[in-house]
């Protein structure tokens, strides 16, 4: 069990691309309205790749920042919790042991867990720094949304706690990993596409992936987006 911290934020414009984020947030003071949706008053530039039912709330691992530091340390001063863009922080969790499908009481609330985080271009601009989201990519650092189960008002200090495990959960280091291999094995991407509380999204993408190394053999494969390149 870990207290969390909240962050929530609207949107910054990103002149030199005509675009805008949402990923510059800040604490919340007080409580706030956690609906299916999201966080009251959190906003999301782009909804194709954030937020959503099922991608209501990003939590991303404390000891991630550490981790990111020691391979960046020309921007390790900014990697502090709460900057690349998550709602949820809390200590003592990480992709190595937070599965797909877990269900979290969150305060009042409970939460399960949908999927990993795709990391994109808009963290290397966060930072002002090339090669940030590649790197999260390369290292499964992801971080992880939630689905939201049960609608309440939560805030800063509330307890996140473990409360299911489904019968044969993966965890998102396992489906990240995977994901990132070049062949990997028919097997493993048909016992990860059915993994229970996976985004039906995730499911199609291994699927379809599981499909094509069967009907295509040795073949080259087609390039596999591992982050969310900078639009041209």
């Amino acid at each position: 069990m870990s207290e969390i911290v909240l962050f929530s934020g609207g949107l910054t414009r990103i002149d030199e691309h005509g675009q805008s984020t949402g990923i510059f947030k800040k604490p919340v003071a007080g409580s706030v309205e956690l609906g299916f949706e999201g966080l009251a008053g959190d906003v999301q530039a782009d909804r194709r790749v954030h937020g959503g039912p099922e991608k209501a709330l990003h939590q991303y691992a404390v000891d991630n920042y550490r981790r990111l530091a020691e391979q960046l340390p020309e921007i390790a001063a900014q990697l502090v919790v709460g900057s690349i863009g998550e709602n949820v922080s809390a200590a003592a969790v990480d992709e190595s042991t937070v599965f797909i499908g877990d269900v979290f009481s969150l305060g009042r609330a409970r939460v399960q867990v949908s999927q990993p985080r795709s990391p994109c271009w808009k963290i290397d601009h966060r930072y002002g720094h090339a090669g940030v989201a590649r790197l999260i990519s390369e290292t499964g650092l992801t971080g992880w949304y939630y689905r939201v189960l049960d609608e309440a008002r939560i805030g800063t200090g509330d307890r996140l706690e473990l409360i299911e495990r489904l019968p044969g959960a993966v965890s998102l280091a396992e489906l990240w990993q995977v994901w990132r291999e070049h062949r990997p094995a028919a097997a493993t991407l048909q016992r990860l596409s059915a993994a229970p509380g996976l985004n039906p999204g995730w499911q199609k993408k291994l699927r379809d992936r599981l499909h094509w190394l069967r009907s295509n053999g040795s073949g080259a494969q087609p390039a596999r987006p591992l982050f969310h390149g900078r639009p041209p």
